[in-house]
């Protein structure tokens, strides 16, 4: 995405690159859509769904709780570093690096 590459998604280039610079946003898989970036803890759809995520461009972001959530802003009126970093502030402790495929992870067949 921060080189443009013609297959990848197109995202606010201030905001992917902000999340870019986050080693723990980038251990995620991102993806933009409809001015959103957002976050998963996997490669596949369905996606998690379950981490906070950034709307906005290079002026004014705001950092929104999962939907199951609240409240739903954590933040507002933020510069994409800010708000990534509030991201990353907001993550849970066992969150990361993506894993390949769709959410939820499947289950160890150990039982």
């Amino acid at each position: 995405m921060l080189e443009r590459h013609p297959t990848a998604r197109r995202g606010e280039p201030a905001v992917i690159a902000a999340a870019y610079a986050e080693p723990r946003l980038r251990a995620l898989f991102p993806f933009p859509s409809h001015g959103a970036l957002t976050f998963h803890r996997n490669t596949h759809f369905p996606w998690s769904n379950d981490l906070p995520f950034i709307v906005g461009d290079a002026q004014s972001c705001i950092v929104y709780a999962p939907l199951s959530a609240s409240p739903r802003v954590l933040g507002d009126s933020l510069t994409p570093n800010e708000a990534a970093a509030l991201v990353v502030a907001h993550l849970p402790n066992d969150c990361g690096p993506a894993f390949e495929g769709p959410w939820p992870p499947a289950e160890s067949s150990t039982h």
